[in-house]
């Protein structure tokens, strides 16, 4: 019958109204949740300042590295100023100069030879170039501090990449520690090296070069 129809209708609305609630309550819940792109992204910011912190880190051992390996020198003196001077214990200069003291001269006039005297030169030769850059009477220098070399009783030391032995004896009226104080220098005469004292330049020591 009619009359038994609103009945239905009376049923349903409690059930829409109870569905409305729960539409509302998932629609608060989506609206309150942020997007998951805005969300923070916690463990790429922890490796970002992590790699930050490393970043900054490296200069600073770089540094520590560099200071601890970097040797202990101090530049030579003389013209050039391309000699690197090491320093000498107290060992190291007795020794040094007992092997120039065993070669002074007593005699220089009778006791040097020269190349030509010698038979010639048969050392090593500084190409051209070289030794117009780091040789000859315009580059002085000072043999103290250079490294030195005992080597067949002969005093040996070490310029420009270059071993220098001397195989004359020097003259005896030199100062007692010239190769301390006095500037030398390298020059070519008569196909042989020679070493010169700048204090007595008439006077040059036979050398022979080697690498």
């Amino acid at each position: 019958t009619q009359e038994d129809k609103p009945a239905p209708r009376e049923q349903q609305q409690p059930q829409q109204q109870a569905q409305q609630p729960q539409q509302n309550e998932n629609r608060q819940q989506q609206s309150t949740q942020p997007p998951q792109q805005d969300r923070p992204d916690r463990p790429q910011r922890a490796q970002q300042s992590s790699q930050a912190e490393r970043n900054r880190q490296q200069p600073e051992r770089a540094a520590r590295q560099q200071n601890h390996a970097q040797p202990v020198v101090a530049q030579g003196s003389g013209r050039s100023g391309n000699a690197v001077r090491t320093e000498r214990s107290e060992s190291q200069q007795r020794i040094q100069h007992s092997a120039w003291q065993q070669h002074r001269a007593t005699n220089w006039q009778s006791d040097h030879r020269n190349w030509q005297q010698r038979g010639g030169y048969r050392g090593y030769r500084i190409p051209d170039d070289r030794f117009r850059w780091y040789f000859g009477s315009d580059h002085g220098f000072r043999i103290e501090g250079l490294p030195f070399l005992v080597v067949g009783g002969y005093p040996r030391f070490q310029y420009q990449g270059y071993w220098i032995s001397a195989v004359d004896p020097w003259p005896e009226y030199w100062g007692n520690d010239w190769y301390d104080t006095d500037d030398v220098y390298v020059g070519y005469v008569d196909g042989g090296y020679y070493l010169y004292n700048r204090r007595y330049p008439t006077v040059g020591l036979a050398i022979n070069i080697s690498m």
